[in-house]
């Protein structure tokens, strides 16, 4: 496998195809992208595509393009929207800070002590950055799981999987602050300078606000499975009621006639009308019957009988069967495909591809549903710029 010889040379390569790289990552989950759709983007030049799969940053098969697991990865964790959760990081962090404590107390070098501190602070930095998106990808991927799965088996096995994830990111979370406030008291007495109390104050600022979104990620997987259940228990019992009707033993096996007659609820009757229509015989001989009549017909008399008007027959075009078609905006696909790129909420609307024609008024009304519908997927900035009149705050990605 050839790789790159330096940084430079990557930098410039993916430079170069950024186009076709952009275009595969944004529709990495929605299409198969083939060799044709690639070859429109690089200008039909077969070699481009030639030296990015020898530089393995993409791969064929089958004449189709795909990008390698190593760069999907990097771009995903970078641009923060993959949904894998990657704990065993933070573990390898904690291990790597306790090494890197033990060789700091036992060097003599200061040299060598400061590499030492260097990394640990790199790495107390890091891992609140890693653990806070820990915690944003495992509230996504519980709500997605609730929403989209529909194996009712499965949905159940995996959110009581997410809530293991949940219960480790909760532990780690707790040996990061053990290891801060209780375990290395020399280290930290000895090292402690404004840089390392500045990263460490923050790193608690972080890890405390992802224990609070752990507890009520834990609320809100507790709710998802009893609700799980009570469907399931609905479920379970419509299917044995449905077994005993199809066999003819429902009234034999279950207590089904006392229920439904000790049920009244006669709120979910249809109201009939009944008219009283009054006899004959009392119209005719009842003195009060015949003035109550003269009474009704004085308060009618200027009343006009109106000839009901014949409506003229339907036109058979009318009664052909039509069809009309009608794309609809997708939000949430929209949504999807801006936060995997870099550009504002506003442009990248105003760009976007919406398979029909849509004015510059319709394009404004989608950036403000999708700014009140996904705001805590969005950083609003305070930051104004103005198009056509309309004045608009700098709306990006987390």
């Amino acid at each position: 496998m050839n790789t790159f010889n330096d940084i430079k040379e990557l930098v410039t390569t993916l430079k170069k195809e950024e186009k076709l790289i952009s275009e595969m990552f944004s529709k990495r989950k929605s299409i198969d992208y083939r060799l044709s759709d690639a070859l429109n983007l690089v200008d039909y030049e077969e070699g481009r595509i030639d030296r990015l799969i020898e530089k393995s940053v993409i791969r064929e098969n089958g004449g189709l393009l795909e990008l390698d697991g190593q760069f999907l990865e990097f771009f995903e964790q970078v641009l923060y929207v993959s949904e894998e959760i990657n704990l065993s990081y933070i573990d390898e962090n904690i291990k790597s800070i306790k090494e890197r404590i033990v060789y700091f107390l036992n060097e003599s070098s200061e040299n060598r002590r400061y590499t030492y501190l260097r990394f640990i602070k790199k790495t107390f930095r890091n891992m609140g950055l890693i653990t806070h998106r820990s915690v944003v990808d495992l509230r996504r991927n519980i709500e997605n799981t609730f929403k989209n799965e529909a194996n009712y088996k499965n949905k159940q096995l995996k959110l009581e999987n997410l809530d293991k994830k949940r219960t480790i990111v909760t532990n780690l979370i707790q040996q990061t602050l053990a290891l801060i406030n209780e375990e290395e008291p020399t280290f930290f007495n000895r090292a402690l300078d404004e840089e390392l109390s500045r990263i460490i104050i923050e790193l608690k600022n972080q890890l405390g606000e992802c224990s609070h979104n752990l507890i009520e990620i834990e609320k809100q997987i507790i709710d998802y499975l009893n609700q799980i259940k009570q469907q399931g228990q609905f479920l379970e019992k419509l299917r044995k009621l449905k077994y005993l009707k199809d066999n003819f033993t429902i009234e034999a096996e279950t207590d089904i006639k006392q229920i439904i007659s000790n049920k009244n609820q006669v709120i979910f009757d249809a109201k009939t009308n009944q008219s009283i229509n009054l006899s004959i015989d009392f119209l005719r001989e009842s003195e009060k019957a015949f003035e109550a009549i003269k009474r009704i017909a004085k308060q009618h008399k200027d009343r006009l009988s109106f000839k009901p008007e014949i409506a003229d027959s339907i036109s058979n075009e009318y009664l052909e069967n039509s069809l009309e078609e009608e794309v609809m905006v997708n939000l949430e696909e929209v949504r999807n495909r801006f936060v995997a790129t870099s550009d504002n909420l506003f442009n990248f609307i105003l760009n976007y591809d919406f398979l029909k024609e849509i004015d510059f008024n319709e394009r404004v009304t989608i950036f403000c549903q999708i700014v009140s519908q996904y705001e805590e997927d969005l950083k609003i900035q305070d930051n104004y710029q103005t198009n056509n009149g309309i004045e608009y705050a700098m709306v990006f990605s987390k």
